[in-house]
């Protein structure tokens, strides 16, 4: 089994990196998700094949692992017969193995999940009327302990890997049963005039009636303390040979690394959000620890050079409501203000504090809340009050604290065991 001491903290904002994007296996094949068609192509070729085989081949099982779903190679029926033993031998098409799923009364769902390597984190599906959004992990813990979020009193573990991460979103499909239809019209024989074509084949995209529709990448972790591995992993999301998800129906949430912000916007171009959760400094030193790192202003100044921020794809600022510490009218008023000031196209999500044993706040009153919101909004500024979902399986905004803090590792092993034994 590999390395997998838990790291040391250094502090409060810095967690320390995880150089690697595969997640070693004891059966010592390696995992293809999360990798591009480039690199599974380099792959191929160190494991035997010659490069216009290698090529080929990485775009046949691309199409299959990201537009199809794949699981495992003899799906892959484009593929000789003789091929595909030769790729189970030294490949495999992993998810993230499903440890307990929870099913919350307003439709909530959550997945507690483990990694080859024995970590356990969690992804939250929530369907809507008009929408079906996946609340996605990006580390296994987190170290940034703002102190109203019970996900934040965990330690940090380390980087989940693309593959773990985009293993989310194609886990959520399986479950959902709805991985779209497409064309294959790659030639089998390595030596065709397609085969040795640079052109990608034309491939076909339908989801009618899709249940999962968005992405927030607001789970476990800060994302842009894992940026590189963010980054690719969305980047198989979005791509239109893969899973195909328009970039407009992804959001990335930080709750500030100011440093990261502009690459996130260029680099990959989804939709922000930002965890402000209060307007003084004193205030979020205390309940966002970063903001000794990176200040409001700072954060704010970042937020108005976003790449592609606009009025039509506005930042979203989330504002967690405590009860007696950032719900006051002059809080309120002063959000306004600092909105304006920067010319931020900007919206606000006021959040009813989700609470969890031992939590050290209250969650403001329904009339507070309502009042903080009027303000906001008579401003000109959107700032709806979410509907908490998912409170009665711990899946609401800042609950994700795995399921492994609440039961023995006996126990879990007990249900992982029982699950396998039932799978057959």
């Amino acid at each position: 089994m590999s390395n997998t001491a838990l790291m040391p903290i250094p502090g409060h904002s810095d967690p320390v990196p995880v150089p690697r994007d595969i997640t070693p296996r004891e059966d010592g094949r390696i995992d293809l998700i999360g990798l591009p068609k480039k690199r599974i192509a380099e792959l191929f070729a160190e494991a035997g094949l010659d490069a216009k085989q290698a090529k080929l081949r990485a775009k046949q099982v691309y199409h299959w692992l990201y537009h199809r779903g794949a699981t495992g190679f003899d799906a892959m029926t484009d593929i000789a017969k003789t091929m595909r033993p030769w790729l189970t031998e030294r490949f495999v098409i992993g998810r993230p193995e499903v440890v307990e799923a929870q099913h919350s009364t307003d439709g909530t769902r959550k997945w507690l999940l483990r990694t080859a390597d024995n970590h356990d984190f969690e992804m939250v599906f929530i369907p809507d009327a008009d929408r079906g959004t996946l609340c996605v992990s990006s580390q296994v813990g987190c170290t940034l302990n703002c102190r109203f979020c019970h996900t934040g009193t965990m330690r940090l573990v380390r980087n989940l890997t693309p593959g773990e991460i985009v293993g989310q979103v194609m886990l959520a499909r399986d479950a959902l049963g709805e991985w779209p239809k497409g064309r294959m019209d790659f030639a089998d024989n390595a030596g065709s005039d397609d085969a040795g074509s640079d052109d990608e084949a034309e491939t076909e995209y339908t989801a009618d009636g899709r249940l999962l529709t968005n992405i927030v990448m607001m789970g476990m972790g800060e994302p842009l303390y894992n940026f590189d591995n963010v980054r690719d992993a969305l980047k198989l999301v979005m791509d239109g040979d893969g899973l195909a998800l328009s970039k407009r129906r992804i959001t990335l949430s930080t709750s500030g690394v100011v440093p990261m912000m502009e690459r996130c916007g260029e680099e990959i171009g989804v939709n922000l959000a930002v965890s402000l959760h209060a307007v003084t400094k004193d205030v979020r030193d205390d309940i966002v620890p970063i903001n000794r790192k990176f200040g409001i202003e700072e954060l704010l100044a970042a937020c108005a050079a976003y790449p592609g921020a606009s009025n039509a794809r506005r930042i979203t600022f989330e504002y967690v409501m405590l009860k007696d510490k950032n719900d006051s009218d002059e809080d309120a008023h002063e959000l306004v203000r600092l909105i304006k000031h920067y010319k931020l196209p900007a919206k606000v999500n006021l959040i009813p504090f989700n609470p969890w044993p031992g939590a050290p706040y209250e969650c403001s009153d329904p009339d507070r809340i309502r009042r903080f919101s009027n303000i906001v909004f008579e401003a000109g500024i959107s700032a709806p009050v979410r509907t908490p979902r998912g409170r009665d399986i711990d899946a609401a905004c800042g609950q994700l604290k795995t399921a492994a803090e609440k039961k023995s590792r006996a126990e879990l092993d007990r249900l992982y065991a029982e699950k396998q034994a039932a799978l057959g």
